[in-house]
């Protein structure tokens, strides 16, 4: 979505912390691996969508966008993504609330969106849940 991408180019700007894109749009194959992470495949639960009975705003919506995307915060050339590394993706929310790029681009932060799962690499477009898929 045009919107989540020029929160991006601004968010990495004023960012207290290097990221990248780890995911953008994923298919319902891609989105079905991770969902089985953590069930039939060995690791952490990270998604409560399996990509065909339940999508995720990571999959291309009815006008062909994606609405969501996972950053990775990168730490002396290191991967954080851990629990324990949650406070540098809430340092990113917080200077993207601060200036204004949350509403400025209608967007929503994983990490406080949901009240059971906290999903901190996770950004969206607000509302994207009712926007029905392709």
């Amino acid at each position: 979505h045009p919107n989540l991408v020029n929160f991006l180019k601004e968010l990495i700007l004023i960012s207290p912390w290097d990221f990248k894109i780890i995911r953008g749009v994923s298919t319902p194959e891609e989105q079905n691996k991770l969902y089985q992470q953590g069930r039939t495949i060995k690791g952490f639960k990270i998604t409560n969508c399996d990509g065909f009975k339940k999508k995720s705003n990571h999959q291309i919506k009815f006008n062909g966008l994606g609405y969501a995307v996972d950053i990775g915060v990168i730490v002396n050339r290191v991967y954080k993504g851990t629990l324990q590394d949650f406070h540098y993706y809430q340092d990113i929310y917080n200077i993207a609330k601060n200036s204004g790029l949350l509403e400025k681009y209608n967007i929503e932060w994983g990490g406080n969106c949901w009240r059971t799962f906290k999903d901190a690499p996770h950004w969206q477009i607000k509302g994207a849940d009712k926007i029905a898929f392709k």
